[in-house]
């Protein structure tokens, strides 16, 4: 009788690996990207510690990122994974799907928003 494996089992073990191997990339993408919202978390707080300092002089915040003194893109650029915008309440921090720093993101960009007055996290991807 001859001992080793056969080639049905050593079939179900490719398939096996394959299928972990498959799972682990998938979550390992999400956690990558879960990572890169750290830049937009970051800068998002930067805007709102200017957005706070406008308030303090003129009473209401900027409606425009051309008011804040931030190094924050307002187009997709090949520094940043997000560009950033604000509209006097809230920052935005959308991915970019082209022309920002690579890897690219999806091809539907997410966003990820910042309220000032209440320091509140949101967005569409649940990366906050």
């Amino acid at each position: 009788m001859k001992k080793g494996f056969t080639l049905l089992e050593l079939i179900v073990v490719i398939i096996i690996i394959g299928i972990l191997g498959a799972l682990g990339f998938i979550q390992y993408t999400k956690v990558v990207e879960k990572g890169r919202t750290a830049e937009a978390k970051d800068i998002l707080g930067q805007i709102r510690t200017a957005q706070e300092a406008v308030m303090q002089e003129t009473g209401s915040y900027a409606t425009s990122m051309g008011a804040l003194i931030i190094d924050a893109p307002t187009a997709c650029a090949s520094t940043h994974y997000f560009s950033y915008s604000t509209d006097g309440t809230t920052g935005t921090a959308t991915r970019c799907s082209a022309s920002g720093k690579s890897p690219q993101g999806a091809a539907t960009p997410y966003t990820i928003t910042m309220t000032y007055s209440t320091g509140t996290w949101g967005g569409s991807a649940g990366y906050y």
